[in-house]
Order: C-alpha cells, then structure tokens, then sequence
C-alpha cells in the first residue's frame, strides 16, 4: 500500500486574489472544489500534473478571518527545468523579488499573496511547477523520521547535512518519481516551532480508510479525528511535532 502524499493544504484570506496568483504565476487550474457553509476548498495543480503528483488545496474560511504564519512549516517546492530561468520570469510577471537564485545556487524562493513560502527547484522529472516537496520544521530529528517510518511506512528518499541543519526526506518506498515528498529540516541549535495556522495538513492517501485507521492506532498515532468523526469521508492524526496529517481514501 503507497499512502503517497495527496495535498498540501494552506489557509488564504483572499481566495480571488490567492487562486488569480498561483493560475497566473504558476499556470496551476482548478482540480476540484467543495463549497459549504462557512469554508470553501480549492485544489489546484499543473495541467499535466501525474497521476500520483500531489495538488495544492487553498482553504478560505468566510468569516474572514487572518492567520498567523508560525515557523513550524517552511514552504512547498514547485519543479522547472532551469531555477534561473524560472525566477526571472516570476519577476518580470510582478511576483516579488524574495531569496534570488544568486544567493542559493540551485534553488530560490518566492511567496504568494499570503505569505507562503515557495522553493523553486531544478528538477529533470514532473511537469512544470508541480509539487516535489513540503517542508516542516521538527524538534526531534530521530522521533520525527520515527514517526513517518512507523506511522506511515515512509522511507529515507534523500538526505541533506549542513553545519547548522539537516535536512530528511521521506516518501513511500513504491512512490513514483513524481510524487511530492515530505521534507523534515531539523536544526542543530535546539529551538523549538510555533505550528500558527495559515498552513493546514498533509493529506496521504489510503485504500482503505477504516482500515488503515485502525493500522495508524495499533502503531500508536494520535487519534485525532477518528473516521467517524468526519462521516467516514477522512480523518486526521497529528505527527511527533504537531503537525496535522489527514488520511484520504485514492
């Protein structure tokens, strides 16, 4: 069983203004939308975004409320051919001039109307701007892998050490190339992360979801927000740090 990641969801003030940004900037098209009551959730990806390539869902709540960033999360990562290449032509469209290529040879980073943080990464694999990977911030790099390793069966898909930080990443073993990973950046000075919430969960995706559930309680994950809690359509559990991961039937 994959469990590949399916979205990453963030919370936006202006969903005109947020889905006008990534449509335009990012050439992203609505992949599904569920309105109700008080919220309404959009997905968003490339054209040709794989089959098992991850979506972008903006949530905007009506009542309209605002968010505060926290730094527990850090920023999707969005795929092109040439990162120079691609930031310039961000500029050019108005996006704002934020971490350039000439200061991190390899990548670079833009953010959306919210404040967001994107990566830009060089990638010869996935369409146009898809999804390579989210990052989060962990206090415990050992009981953090742990939990994506135990919980979810992910295993170590790259790894990045530095004189102040490493980076984790994990992914299914059968993911496809062009799945999105999850990015676990552990630094080495101790300091500990404010979760805020203008970033929302992970979602992984799942055959059988009462299944799987119940697999997730014999390997010791929080129960959240158990099936039935969400008339059998998801659930939610919470990682080592705190960040939400809901559980979403293919």
């Amino acid at each position: 069983m994959s469990h590949t990641l399916d979205h990453v969801m963030m919370r936006v003030e202006d969903l005109d203004e947020s889905l006008d940004w990534y449509t335009t900037h990012l050439d992203y098209e609505e992949k599904g939308r569920w309105e109700a009551d008080t919220f309404t959730n959009v997905f968003l990806g490339p054209e040709d975004v794989h089959d098992d390539g991850a979506l972008l869902e903006l949530t905007y709540n009506h009542d309209g409320r605002s968010y505060e960033m926290g730094d527990a999360w850090g920023h999707i990562a969005v795929r092109v051919e040439d990162v120079e290449e691609a930031y310039y032509e961000l500029m050019d469209e108005g996006v704002e001039d934020y971490r350039p290529p000439e200061e991190n040879p390899g990548y670079a980073f833009v953010k959306d109307p919210d404040g967001h943080e994107i990566e830009i990464v060089e990638r010869d694999h996935g369409a146009r701007w898809s999804l390579d990977h989210t990052m989060i911030r962990v206090e415990d790099a050992d009981a953090s892998i742990g939990w994506w390793t135990r919980k979810m069966g992910y295993e170590p898909a790259g790894r990045w050490e530095a004189d102040t930080f490493a980076n984790y990443f994990l992914a299914p073993e059968d993911a496809a190339e062009e799945a999105m990973t999850v990015e676990l950046t552990y630094n080495y000075d101790g300091r500990s992360y404010d979760l805020g919430d203008a970033w929302g969960h992970l979602a992984v995706e799942c055959e059988d979801l009462e299944g799987f559930w119940e697999t997730l309680l014999t390997r010791e994950a929080e129960d959240y927000r158990d099936p039935e809690s969400c008339d059998y359509n998801y659930a939610f559990t919470k990682t080592f740090d705190g960040h939400e991961v809901e559980v979403v039937t293919e």
